[in-house]
């Protein structure tokens, strides 16, 4: 049996650019950049917590109590590496170190307040 050409119609508010017609995952494509944005256990809630501004490390552990140290240097390590957050080194003794979100960091927002709102409608129709 021979392949067929089969045209798709894509949902134009769901992908408003060829760079989201993709066959499968992209590193190009908008949603994935977004996803790997906030990915990773506790990501979410570090960036949370960075919203409001920036913070030093003791202040995010403390915010975080659950959360080890090891894994919150891994998630700031790597939103610094993605360039959503910047850290910053403080004079004094001890030494502190400032997080901030950066302007790209920033427009994670709307994506976090959303997820939050589809969460709790999700919720709202199968409550676990």
């Amino acid at each position: 049996m021979a392949h067929q050409t089969v045209s798709h119609a894509w949902d134009a508010e769901l992908v408003p650019s060829d760079l989201g017609r993709t066959r499968r995952p992209e590193a190009t494509c908008p949603v994935e950049v977004a996803l790997a944005a906030i990915g990773g256990r506790w990501t979410t809630l570090v960036l949370r917590d960075l919203m409001s501004g920036p913070r030093s490390f003791t202040e995010l552990a403390d915010g975080l109590p659950t959360l080890s140290a090891k894994v919150l240097t891994e998630r700031l390590a790597g939103l610094e590496q993605q360039g959503l957050v910047a850290r910053r080194r403080l004079g004094g003794f001890p030494a502190r170190t400032e997080y901030r979100l950066t302007e790209a960091g920033q427009l994670l927002r709307p994506l976090l307040v959303e997820l939050y709102r589809t969460g709790e409608a999700l919720l709202a129709v199968n409550p676990r």
